[in-house]
């Protein structure tokens, strides 16, 4: 059987049975236990968000009608969405930007993907043709020689309960309410067939790529669910469940499950370890120190010392431990980071938010436009994370390229040596005492 987690007595749910013939079990094609992740985000590819690629969403700038991928969609309509989109899959990430990746040091590539793309509903506006060009992208890593985790970015929602939504939702009614979820608005996973849906885009998702193991080494269950708009017994239950699924097709695929922004350490240890029945599970925690008040008010000095401290915090887990998402940026200045239309809690201009400092050169602009001060910051904070997080399974940067965005484009960072190269060098080593 299936595991199903315990709520003190009671069981939460009863699952289906495996079938009677397994997939051969297989070693792993990365040495998760002693090789450290060190990869980046494919962003704003096969799952739109403003921030990333303004330039998509210019022409709706004057007001907020067209603010995520489901209202872009709808709002173009099938035949020149999909037009547009497909031009856009072509060109944003091409097998130059995986060589480039490659040859940069890095050994993974986290791809978020919408369940729209692998297993669509019927009455969405979402279009499709992501999948023949993702398989084209496997065979793209393969030849840089980098793993590939499948990320759900993007979540199901209910035609009665879909809502004008934003940040990274990729499962039907979105897990999050934010843009990166596909639709801005309110939280609607779990609500109606949406879980139930959710299973048959990783069911999909792990009978496309069960026998492309040798790159495709994950697949994270759910982007970033929002623990505190939903039932969190459920989503352990899902979690559960959706191992099993993938287990259903292949017995060696690492089953990545998002840590639903709960202490990773006092919430999540005990779960799905390897003490539960469980194997090869990994835990995905995001780190961004920009989206409130307080985090943007802080000092270079102060971002340094938070990022240290999710040092033991990340060696205390008890199961493989990425942090999956992770920036350079200590302000949130990047133009619609906080949504398309919506202003910046740095510089005072977000409803609420008292003035910190200019996004002068942050809003937009490249790494080279960057204040001398600010070049300083960023690779000091980004050292300091990467010693943190390596103090377990490793990290993910977010993300690969942005069109205006500086303190995030990995690429230009790169370019402007303000990212490691080799990734084990340190301008600024022992910032965090090991």
């Amino acid at each position: 059987m299936r595991p199903s987690f315990l709520l003190g007595t009671a069981l939460l749910a009863t699952v289906n049975a495996l079938p009677a013939l397994k997939p051969a079990r297989r070693d792993l094609t990365f040495d998760y236990n002693n090789d450290k992740v060190r990869g980046v985000n494919l962003g704003g590819w096969f799952v739109l968000e403003p921030w990333i690629t303004p330039s998509i969403f210019d022409e709706w700038s004057s007001g907020r009608t067209v603010i995520d991928e489901y209202t872009y969609t709808q709002t173009l309509g099938k035949d020149e969405a999909s037009s547009r989109l497909t031009e856009h899959w072509n060109t944003w990430i091409t097998q130059d930007d995986f060589n480039a990746i490659g040859q940069a040091g890095l050994n993974h590539v986290r791809i978020p993907i919408g369940y729209w793309a692998i297993a669509p509903l019927d009455g969405d506006p979402y279009v499709q043709g992501q999948i023949p060009i993702l398989d084209q992208a496997i065979g793209w890593a393969r030849g840089a020689g980098l793993k590939v985790i499948l990320d759900l970015h993007g979540g199901l929602c209910m035609q009665q309960f879909c809502w004008v939504k934003a940040k990274h939702s990729v499962a039907p009614g979105s897990q999050n309410g934010f843009d990166n979820s596909g639709r801005y608005g309110p939280v609607d996973w779990q609500q109606g067939d949406t879980v139930s849906q959710t299973k048959n885009a990783i069911t999909a998702l792990a009978q496309r790529y069960a026998s492309q193991t040798d790159v495709v080494t994950m697949i994270e269950l759910l982007n970033e669910p929002l623990g505190g708009s939903i039932n969190l017994d459920e989503l352990k239950q899902f979690y559960y469940d959706g191992w099993g699924t993938i287990r259903d097709s292949n017995a060696d695929t690492v089953v990545m499950i998002h840590d639903a922004f709960q202490n990773i350490d006092s919430y999540w240890n005990g779960f799905m370890n390897a003490q539960s029945g469980v194997n090869d599970v990994a835990l995905d925690t995001h780190q961004y120190q920009i989206f409130d008040q307080g985090q943007v008010s802080e000092s270079p000095s102060d971002h340094i010392s938070s990022a240290c401290a999710l040092g033991p915090q990340v060696a205390g887990t008890d199961k493989w431990t990425i942090v999956g998402e992770w920036t350079g940026a200590q302000t949130d200045c990047a133009k619609w980071l906080n949504g398309l239309g919506i202003g910046a809690r740095y510089d005072g201009t977000y409803s609420g938010s008292s003035y910190v400092g200019s996004c002068d050169g942050k809003y937009t602009g490249t790494v080279a436009g960057l204040s001398d001060d600010d070049k300083s910051n960023i690779r000091h904070f980004v050292e300091a994370q990467m010693d943190a997080y390596e103090q377990h399974t490793g990290w993910i940067f977010w993300t690969w390229k942005t069109e205006s965005a500086p303190e995030w484009h990995l690429q230009d960072l790169l370019a402007n040596g303000l990212f490691p190269q080799p990734l084990t060098d340190r301008q600024y080593p022992n910032q965090c005492g090991f």
